[in-house]
């Protein structure tokens, strides 16, 4: 999870594809429209639940606090990750709160 904020942060569309699951992947981000406009001022990770070395689903609670053109804002979501058969873990999908 914080891998991902780092590379939204980053503007890291090719890390943020790279981690995320295949069935859900989208094609491309669209982070030209929001260049400029959106600075990412913090995470905090609420909940984590499985997600251990024998586990191949978890789940991760954040809130992410960012200000798009200068107006403070927050994303609350609940991710799913799931590990592949390449020990890796990717992000599946997620509820926002």
């Amino acid at each position: 999870m914080r891998s991902r904020y780092t590379a939204y942060a980053l503007g890291d569309e090719r890390y943020l594809l790279a981690t995320w699951h295949p069935d859900t992947r989208p094609d491309a981000l669209e982070f030209a429209s929001d260049a400029g406009k959106v600075k990412w001022l913090g995470l905090e990770v609420v909940r984590c639940e499985a997600g251990d070395a024998q586990d191949t689903q978890g789940v991760v609670a954040f809130v992410a606090r960012y200000k798009y053109s200068g107006r403070a804002e927050r994303l609350a979501e609940t991710s799913r990750f799931e590990k592949l058969a390449d020990g890796r873990w990717y992000y599946r999908d997620g509820d926002l709160a």
